[in-house]
């Protein structure tokens, strides 16, 4: 089953600094058929202004994933960590307990990024944040592993959350494609942060995303060069 969710179909929020667009429920806007996918519960695009952002604000109970497309993003949170991550990059935020945070862009030109929440496997445990740097031409032609639960995939660089699930992307060339296995019972969700894509046969445009479960193999193929961002939950 994949069902299709197009760019224009997603809720949105416009504000003199923000132009967000919501893969599910978020904020003001509610859609009961899109509150969550599994343990996946938000997935905005977000195309933040120069010398704008979020100020301080709590989180608990959360895994928050930034996944930066274009510009940066500088971060500041209550544990006294700050960093600031670029395109291409991620930064994972474990509220776990609570945390307070601001997220800004302190460029000269807009940042675009998706921000994914995941909730967490259990309530509570010490806040976290960490950021890695993934090149992109480190992931070209093939689905690279940025943040997860397993083990065996934090040993091999992706930032740790915590559940049982896996953030990946992988960019494409024209006619390229790859294959993701989905185990039984698994939630995936597919966001093209640009170009175009087949998903089993279904066809992506730019910042178009799916919902996709029962699907033992997911095959990919880049109708345009592509850059594909992927999260596999329980």
């Amino acid at each position: 089953m994949i069902e299709k969710r197009p760019f224009d179909s997603l809720g949105r929020h416009d504000a003199d600094w923000l132009a967000a667009r919501y893969h599910f429920s978020f904020s003001g806007y509610h859609d009961p058929s899109r509150v969550h996918w599994g343990a996946l519960r938000v997935w905005n695009d977000d195309t933040i202004k120069a010398k704008t952002g979020f100020p301080p604000h709590p989180h608990s109970d959360m895994e928050i994933i930034t996944y930066v497309r274009s510009g940066a993003i500088t971060h500041q949170d209550s544990m006294g960590n700050k960093g600031r991550t670029e395109a291409g990059d991620v930064q994972v935020m474990s509220a776990g307990s609570g945390v307070t945070h601001a997220e800004y862009n302190l460029e000269d030109e807009s940042t675009t990024l998706y921000q994914i929440w995941i909730v967490p496997k259990e309530r509570g445990g010490k806040p976290y944040w960490g950021a890695a740097k993934f090149p992109k031409d480190e992931r070209s032609g093939a689905l690279v592993t940025l943040a997860s639960g397993f083990t065996e995939d934090q040993q091999a660089g992706a930032l740790p959350i915590r559940q049982d699930a896996r953030l990946l992307a992988a960019t494409l060339k024209t006619g390229q494609s790859v294959a993701y296995q989905l185990g039984e019972g698994r939630f995936a969700y597919i966001a093209l942060a640009k170009g175009k894509a087949k998903v089993n046969g279904v066809e992506l445009g730019p910042r178009d995303g799916a919902a996709i479960k029962d699907e033992a193999e997911l095959s990919i193929e880049a109708g345009e060069d592509a850059e594909i961002v992927l999260v596999d939950a329980p």
